[in-house]
């Protein structure tokens, strides 16, 4: 026998005899209302139209991208009882295994190996600070308090940055390859060498390595969307409503659950709204189910309606941030949408509305953009920048019935393109890139050639002050020709939605809170999130390779948290 077997039959030895009295003798006095809504809570009704699930004190994780992976992976290493990981679409990896220009880091061992000169990088959080732009810096005098806890996580991010890469690659990742993207001073975005992106390398790594290590403690469930999470009153009794209902303070809750549809098993239990089964599974719970890009007519037009007709990389799918402000999160930045400048058109079906993403380490290797055959920008300038600075162009981007988008043409010489090439192959097998001569070209584009080639042999200053060229090597010899036989690789982009910056509310400790930004923390008990569900790290602007490395570190940070509950609730 158990101790927990033990102890219950003692409970109920000294505990029934009381329970008899009270009934007995309390009963009478009780309301009618409290009792009903007691017994709903603790006695859910056979007839419901849900089936509950019972098991072992189970980590519930709501996403299946690498948020929500890096925090299954965390909580099984810390020794939850079990992991359940729910995914709404039919397979793992979310927007996370598309991301194609790398993850974050420093300083890494490899930073030090692919850059020997450049000494170490000191500069990530001042890097983050200064692109989180005017929501954090406007708060230095008018809300301190709001500063010092958006400064806060982002020292989280990148002090955790290297382990988050060390965390990686000792699963087996490949992230030897550093590059240098738009807003940073240093390089520090990591790839692999091979032709894999590293998004796709990173989910299939943790999957395989969930599998060996889950055993019968991991079950992992596709096709389930999550409908609402599960509460129980905390501090605060039940509060009377005018309609003789009841309401629970949002903050006086307790996450201790979710419900959630199953679209590929109807199930035992009864139908939900579109004749799908409803399924409850207890535990805490933690949020990775990424942002509202792809809600182009639910939270995208509420928040950035000005941003109708848009061009996406997010597939269309619904936000599931209300189901958080359900139960009292708050949430932040929320009209902080990125507009990535580089989303490529395709020829052969221009007016399509969701894109590939050119990557920016195309740029960052040494790609240029041009409009009407000249350079107007610094390329590796925030992705706010240039992408403002594309939208401010002649013309008014409209294409077709209402597609929003620009003719801007990226360019890549023969030495960025190789450096590109786990890239570059499939973007040529696509139609998004074609192969062209220098002969080939327009006179003016030709001369741009020979400009930025003397910019970069550093016989005069850039105009738009970019000091980091890649692997440019066009018109680099020493004759400073622009070899007109050589190859270059060009295709058409356009500025798209990308990510959103907003989401909830939560702390260094990935809890989501009910209390705004700078104001007194009140975690949502049994709740936690990470990844781009999230907001106040980002500001007004995300650097490229920070999406990957907040879902690994804070990932993990809540896959800890989560599975020490679960451990307690187990003992």
């Amino acid at each position: 026998m158990t101790r927990r077997q033990i102890r219950l039959m003692f409970y109920l030895a000294v505990l029934s005899p009381i329970a008899a009295v009270v009934y007995h003798h309390l009963l009478p006095s009780i309301p009618d209302a409290f009792m009903t809504d007691l017994v709903n809570r603790l006695f859910p009704s056979e007839t419901s139209a849900m089936t509950s699930q019972a098991s072992r004190p189970c980590v519930i994780i709501v996403g299946g991208g690498l948020a929500g992976l890096s925090a299954a992976y965390s909580a099984l290493g810390a020794g939850a009882p079990s992991v359940c990981l729910l995914e709404r679409a039919p397979r793992l990896g979310g927007n996370s295994i598309k991301a194609s220009s790398g993850i974050n880091g420093a300083p890494t061992r490899f930073q030090q190996a692919a850059w020997p000169n450049l000494g170490p990088d000191e500069t990530f959080w001042d890097d983050t600070v200064r692109s989180a732009g005017a929501r954090l810096s406007s708060q230095t005098t008018s809300q301190p308090a709001a500063r010092a806890q958006r400064e806060s996580l982002i020292s989280v991010l990148t002090q955790r940055s290297a382990d988050a890469i060390n965390f990686l690659a000792d699963l087996g990742v490949d992230l030897t390859v550093v590059a240098q993207l738009g807003g940073h001073s240093h390089p520090r975005t990591h790839r692999g060498a091979g032709k894999t992106p590293p998004g796709a390398a990173i989910i299939t790594t943790l999957v395989a390595k969930l599998k060996e290590a889950g055993g019968d403690r991991f079950e992992l469930m596709t096709d389930c969307e999550v409908t609402r999470l599960l509460t129980n009153p905390t501090n605060a009794a039940v509060s009377k409503k005018g309609n003789g209902g009841s309401s629970a303070d949002h903050q006086s809750v307790t996450v201790v659950g979710v419900e959630y549809r199953s679209t590929k098993n109807s199930g035992n239990g009864g139908s939900g709204h579109d004749g799908t089964s409803l399924h409850q599974l207890t535990g805490p719970v933690i949020f990775t189910t990424g942002g509202f890009g792809g809600d182009t007519h639910g939270l995208l037009a509420r928040y950035r309606p000005d941003l109708d007709g848009m061009p996406s990389t997010n597939d269309p799918r619904p936000g599931t941030h209300d189901l958080l402000a359900a139960v009292g999160a708050k949430l932040v930045d929320m009209d902080s949408v990125q507009i990535h400048p580089t989303g490529f058109v395709d020829p052969a079906n221009p007016l399509v509305p969701v894109k590939f993403l050119a990557a920016e380490l195309l740029r960052g290797e040494g790609g240029i953009l041009l409009h009407n055959g000249k350079r107007f920008v610094n390329e590796l300038e925030t992705r706010e920048h240039v992408s403002n600075t594309i939208m401010a162009l002649p013309g008014d981007g409209v294409e077709g019935a209402s597609l929003r988008q620009w003719d801007i043409q990226l360019l890549l010489d023969p030495g960025a393109a190789e450096a590109a090439a786990g890239h570059m192959g499939f973007y040529l097998w696509k139609g998004l890139m074609k192969k062209q001569k220098v002969s080939e070209l327009d006179a003016t584009t030709k001369e741009t050639l020979e400009e930025y080639a003397s910019i970069v042999r550093r016989e005069r200053e850039d105009p738009f002050r970019r000091k980091a060229f890649g692997h440019w090597k066009l018109g680099v010899n020493s004759d400073g020709i622009v070899d007109e036989n050589a190859e270059l690789c060009v295709g058409r982009v356009t500025p798209i939605v990308h990510f959103t910056m907003g989401g909830a509310v939560f702390n260094e400790h990935a809890q989501v809170l009910s209390s705004e930004l700078g104001e007194e923390q009140k975690p949502i008990q049994g709740l936690w999130a990470a990844g781009e569900i999230t907001g106040g790290i980002h500001g007004d602007n995300r650097l490229g390779g920070s999406s990957l490395l907040e879902c690994v570190v804070y990932g993990r940070i809540a896959g800890a948290e989560a599975a020490d509950v679960a451990k307690r609730a187990h003992v």
